[in-house]
């Protein structure tokens, strides 16, 4: 594939994963947060499926995936349901700046915890530095304790710090191809909500709702979930994930915009500032270099 056009791809998953706090905003209108993840995920398995016949993957996993699968079901389940409460009481624009923002600082932390790593004096003034946009994002410095801890923000930590614990368990799949696991977490996550949250009935009820629900259910299914993830984890395989990881800055940039613009949502100063600290943040804790590179050859 042309390079150029793989970039191209890649900016618009980027776009995607952003709309997709703007899809649950309205989405949240019709259905409740199961439901919501119930048919995301379905939806997102029916159009997964054939790429992966497509890319002839083996479907066969061992059974230290078939556990890690389960854990990353349930994990994956909580941090839809934070996703969904966070934009439902609050604003889709402030959800998706900060959760995925916060999501690779509270990585980087976990990861440093776990493995005992001492955090260098540059890694130390990123997070600093993140911790003052995450504040900033939060109007701490308003000091109104009902704002700072109000509903919405305590759903959209409680998110970020579920992300990274997902990320971890699905790590651990080493030999799973990434593909295969996805396909499996989306499987037994939907299996899931359905035993345990979901009537029958909901499927009848969504067939009768106007072209909104239906355009905003697709984009967040098959758009955020399906293309944007294939073209992630194709984009990591080919270019390497500092690569791609640059690409991640557009994420929080794009919800922030798109709910301007589809929510009339305003974009506040202390959202700006707490975005661009955060975003600077992490790209000092991924060391990211921004620079063209060339396939790498399979």
């Amino acid at each position: 594939m042309n390079r150029s056009l793989f970039y191209f791809f890649l900016i618009l998953s980027m776009i995607f994963w952003g709309a997709s706090w703007v899809n649950v905003k309205i989405l949240s209108s019709y259905i409740n947060e199961y439901e919501v993840v119930f048919l995301r995920l379905v939806l997102s398995v029916l159009t997964l499926a054939p790429i992966l016949v497509y890319l002839k993957l083996d479907f066969k996993i061992n059974y230290k995936a078939m556990f890690l699968i389960f854990i990353a079901a349930i994990t994956l389940i909580l941090y839809s349901i934070f996703f969904f409460l966070g934009v439902k009481h609050g604003t889709a624009g402030l959800g998706g700046a900060l959760v995925t923002t916060l999501i690779p600082i509270n990585t980087f932390i976990i990861l440093a915890f776990w493995h005992k790593k001492v955090i260098s004096l540059k890694h130390s003034f990123a997070l600093i530095l993140g911790a003052f946009g995450v504040l900033t994002m939060l109007n701490i410095w308003e000091f109104d304790i009902n704002e700072i801890f109000s509903i919405q923000n305590i759903f959209f930590i409680g998110a970020s710090f579920l992300w990274p614990i997902l990320t971890i368990t699905s790590s651990k799949a080493t030999r799973t191809n990434p593909f295969i696991f996805t396909f499996y977490l989306y499987l037994v996550a939907s299996f899931l909500v359905y035993i345990f949250f979901i009537d029958i009935e909901v499927v009848n009820k969504s067939l009768d709702f106007d072209s909104t629900f239906w355009i905003n259910m697709l984009s967040l299914s098959v758009l955020a979930t399906t293309f944007a993830t294939s073209t992630y984890f194709i984009g990591i395989e080919k270019l390497g994930t500092k690569e791609v990881s640059s690409f991640i800055f557009l994420v929080p940039v794009s919800a922030l915009v798109l709910s301007a613009i589809f929510l009339n949502e305003k974009i506040t100063f202390n959202t700006f500032l707490g975005t661009v600290c955060t975003i600077i943040s992490i790209y000092i804790l991924n060391d990211i270099k921004i620079k063209y590179l060339k396939f790498r050859k399979n």
